[in-house]
């Protein structure tokens, strides 16, 4: 399961690029359906100017249209960095069993480093969530945008 995780994982990063290209913070995320990648989509709040273009809910919403259902029950997301309220509040709502992250978020994270929501039996749906999968890659991805951006504006 490691391997087939960093495999998506490295997908994801590969979003999490695009991202970059534009200027976005690099967050990238796939959904994952029967062995196969239904949705793909990466961070867009700068460009759209809308906060839920985060990259986890426009690949929830390109996955519900794919299968034709809100419900996204069987997918996994990965996701390259662990995902705030909206987003875990989203990966309830859509039923996803199974998040894989890669860098934990210290500032909002909501699958298990600030609080939990995807694994709080009060709710009506729980999701198995898996943190750290090619963690150092995300986390540097985020630490060199954030590092370049700080650059950019001194000078």
């Amino acid at each position: 399961m490691k391997q087939k995780d960093e495999f998506y994982m490295e997908m994801a990063l590969g979003e999490a690029a695009k991202a970059e290209e534009e200027n976005e913070v690099p967050i990238g995320a796939v959904i994952v359906y029967e062995g196969r990648v239904i949705a793909r989509a990466y961070n867009r709040r700068e460009q759209e100017q809308h906060i839920f273009t985060h990259a986890e809910c426009l690949a929830i919403r390109a996955a519900s249209e794919m299968i034709g259902s809100w419900r996204l029950e069987g997918c996994t997301l990965y996701v390259t960095l662990e995902p705030c309220p909206m987003c875990a509040g989203a990966i309830l709502q859509s039923r996803i069993p199974r998040l894989v992250f890669g860098a934990a978020d210290p500032k909002a994270g909501c699958a298990g480093t600030l609080m939990n929501l995807l694994d709080d039996a009060r709710f009506n749906h729980v999701s198995e969530v898996v943190g750290g999968v090619l963690e150092d890659e995300c986390s540097e991805r985020l630490s060199s945008f954030f590092r370049d951006l700080r650059t950019r504006k001194r000078n």
